[in-house]
């Protein structure tokens, strides 16, 4: 194996050259660090990351806990952070909480005991392990939210405008002439279900059509979704806005287990656009989130808080974009179920 002694003999020069060629090539001469890189790459040196971290008492690893790791969102999401982080130098760490606030605490003990330099959450409730680390370092916490965000943690986060997205759904519906309109939304407690709620209702609002909304609590699941979109299909609504793609596929299945047709007689729109909504029938019409940039910016947003940048922005607000598909149409009378 080769060592940075062989490596630093061969290019001439010390071996704190080559390390800090390695770790900040901005600080050397461009001559030098395209010379010393050579060299690096010619013998086929590989720092010894273990090493290193002992030197450094850095772990080079990024905590990311997701709340369900079996949602296709949240693969995408880490996909964007992983590469961040390879890029950063850091390797990642995933740990699936499966909303349980007993397994999130589990999980933020290990940036206590400084197992992993940084944690990125994608969930909305702050562990109390995390609160006691914000409460010590205040704005160099190395804690990011990604997805969500709440002012009131005081924890910078990495998210789309969710009120701007409900508006933007709610008016495509409104704007195809539906006005009894069901929402199938997330839990109260998510700072994001809240804003898509708000955003939803302000277009209602507008059109003065507020009364006619139904609105039912899922939990971002098919299963909840299809049982809270038959009671409102069963109630009179032309349209659905479901708070995730997944529950707006549960929905379309409710549709057809009523007898209708989606979206002659009952439009759906979902949220996130998953890599598999263009090929259910009908594609479905969502609003698409940046989902692999959010876990970029929510990486790149902690390894400025660990080179302790204080120029950094503490929130990333990303460009959502409504996607229409074939299941949102116009409003019409419905045709008798089969």
């Amino acid at each position: 194996m080769t060592t940075i002694i062989q490596v630093a003999t061969s290019a001439g020069v010390s071996t704190a050259t080559v390390s800090r060629v390695l770790s900040h090539p901005d600080r050397v001469a461009e001559k030098t660090r395209l010379h010393v890189l050579g060299i690096v790459e010619a013998l086929g040196y590989r720092p010894n990351v273990a090493a290193r971290s002992l030197r450094t008492l850095r772990a080079a690893k990024i905590l990311l806990t997701v709340p369900d790791i079996s949602n296709p969102f949240f693969a995408s999401v880490i996909r964007g952070a992983e590469e961040a982080a390879r890029d950063a130098g850091y390797g990642v760490v995933v740990g699936d909480t499966r909303h349980d606030p007993v397994i999130e605490d589990q999980y933020a003990e290990m940036l206590s005991r400084r197992e992993v330099d940084g944690l990125i959450f994608l969930g909305h409730r702050l562990p109390d392990p995390l609160q006691r680390v914000l409460d010590r370092a205040g704005c160099a916490a190395p804690i990011v939210n990604g997805c969500d965000y709440n002012v009131e943690t005081g924890v910078p986060g990495v998210h789309i405008d969710n009120a701007a997205a409900g508006r933007d759904a709610v008016q495509h519906l409104v704007d195809l002439g539906h006005r009894d309109i069901g929402i199938v939304a997330g839990p109260s407690t998510s700072p994001l279900s809240r804003d898509r709620l708000a955003g939803a209702m302000a277009v209602a609002e507008a059109h003065g059509v507020a009364d006619r909304i139904q609105t039912r609590i899922g939990d971002y699941s098919a299963a909840s979704a299809f049982e809270q979109a038959r009671a409102m299909i069963a109630g009179g609504v032309t349209a659905l806005f479901c708070f995730s793609d997944e529950m707006a596929m549960g929905a379309i299945a409710a549709v057809r287990d009523a007898g209708f047709d989606c979206p002659r007689d009952v439009s759906v729109i979902g949220f996130d656009d998953l890599p598999h909504a263009l090929y259910f029938h009908p594609a479905l019409t969502t609003i698409s989130q940046p989902k692999g940039l959010i876990g970029q910016r929510a990486v790149e947003m902690l390894v400025a808080i660990l080179n302790g940048d204080t120029d950094r922005s503490d929130r990333v607000v990303l460009a959502h974009e409504l996607v229409v598909r074939g299941s949102t149409g116009p409003a019409a009378p419905r045709t008798p179920p089969r």
